[in-house]
């Protein structure tokens, strides 16, 4: 009964709109109170999901993120990505998803960079004669690429749930990354050509690298996170901690888009995003708890391979789980509760655990540009001032393709393993 109580009060409150984090510490504690188990449980919960070294991460990468938005490192990589992609026919829509491509090896979330990249092109595309549902579309879409090319914050999660190194999930996720990007620019030129899209002037070469030693630094940025924590140099958390003082300097003395007088209130949207952030980690510890303390994970192992135990149906039925979920739920708070129990069930038909995170966050966030609580939606939403429904027609191309992406790499392990691998 105390069960059921849970997830109704959980699936009420997410359909009235209630944040995530909120729907799971209530559902949480309506459980614990029926259930008589003493509330101090919450505090230990909250604190076993947030101490892990790994997480600490979290906050530098979230600090360079802000930092390089907030130098201007936006417009640098938007014009770079124009010159070499804005004469094809519908180029601001291939330099959309090239922004997010780079965007996203500095940020590593997909929010942040439908933010920041939406709020120039998007305006942009439609003055120069785009669909706005379109321009809206495929800013939502191409942001999920922020989470896959490395740094990622969904797969910090995963290093830290199942011990699987940080920096070798990093690498894996490269290939996968730029077939995310290279699929979303081929669908978005085949609608460009067919509803005839403008296209920009041919850069000449010395613009190209005139605007290219702009977006030098941002390029240089992720080289330095990759290479250092490939080559032994420092650990995730330290490469969090370089990639900060590094965006410090280039925005403040290289870029000079960020200031003495805007640092302090872009320190404290680091705070509140890194805090809600943790504390989204540990409410969702404390839900995955309960469900681990009813048996809840095993169930669903063992509805899985009740159904079928070939491998080829067992990974069908994993991603159509994360799927579902992902349209519902935060990918993180879904990391939390489901990525455990679905692991063993991967590891039981031998899927290498390094192929299964890779597949597991890629498939979640889709679930960012997937009604009815596709975040990346709400915010392109109100970028464009858009209604839902008109994005959501717009964006069903970019996920049809996602979704090939990611059946490719769910069947094809060499496209997650072959990096971490090759580099030893």
């Amino acid at each position: 009964m105390e069960v059921i109580l849970l997830f109704a009060v959980f699936f009420l409150l997410l359909l009235i709109g209630v944040p995530i984090v909120f729907c799971l510490g209530v559902a949480s504690l309506t459980y614990l109170t029926l259930a008589g188990i003493p509330l101090t449980i919450v505090p230990q919960r909250l604190y076993a999901g947030m101490d892990s070294f790994v997480l600490l991460c979290i906050p530098g990468f979230i600090l360079a993120g802000n930092l390089m938005n907030v130098g201007n490192i936006t417009d640098y990589i938007i014009r770079f990505s124009n010159a070499l992609l804005g004469h094809i026919r519908g180029g601001l829509g291939l330099a959309n998803v090239g922004g997010s491509m780079i965007f996203g090896g500095i940020s590593g979330t997909a929010v942040a960079d439908t933010a920041s990249i939406g709020a120039v092109m998007i305006p942009g595309m439609a003055k120069s004669g785009y669909d706005k549902p379109f321009a809206a579309a495929v800013t939502a879409a191409s942001s999920t690429i922020g989470p896959i090319i490395p740094p990622s914050v969904p797969m910090i999660i995963v290093g830290s749930l199942s011990g699987i190194s940080v920096g070798k999930m990093f690498l894996a996720g490269v290939i996968p990354g730029f077939m995310l990007g290279l699929a979303m620019m081929v669908t978005a030129y085949i609608i460009a050509v067919k509803r005839q899209y403008p296209r920009e002037k041919r850069a000449t070469v010395r613009e190209i690298l005139t605007v290219g030693k702009g977006a030098f630094w941002a390029l240089l940025m992720t080289f330095i996170i990759l290479y250092g924590i490939i080559g032994g140099m420092f650990t995730p958390t330290e490469a969090s901690i370089m990639a900060s003082l590094y965006a410090f300097v280039v925005g403040m003395f290289v870029y000079k888009g960020l200031t003495w007088k805007n640092l302090p209130q872009l320190l404290v949207d680091t705070v509140l995003s890194s805090t809600s952030l943790l504390l989204l980690v540990g409410m969702a510890n404390l839900f995955g708890w309960i469900l681990t303390s009813e048996q809840i994970p095993q169930m669903l192992a063992s509805a899985i391979f009740h159904i079928s135990e070939n491998p080829i149906i067992v990974i069908l039925i994993i991603n159509i789980v994360l799927l579902v979920v992902g349209g519902f739920m935060e990918t993180i708070a879904a990391l939390i509760i489901l990525f455990p129990t679905l692991l063993k069930v991967a590891e039981g038909i031998g899927m290498d655990p390094l192929h299964f995170g890779v597949m597991a966050v890629l498939n979640l966030i889709i679930g960012l540009t997937t009604p009815p609580v596709g975040v990346c939606l709400f915010v392109a939403a109100g970028i464009s001032e858009l209604p839902m429904t008109a994005i959501v027609r717009a964006i069903w191309p970019f996920l049809i393709c996602n979704l090939i992406v990611l059946l490719l790499v769910a069947y094809i392990p060499s496209i997650s393993l072959w990096l971490p691998s090759f580099l030893g």
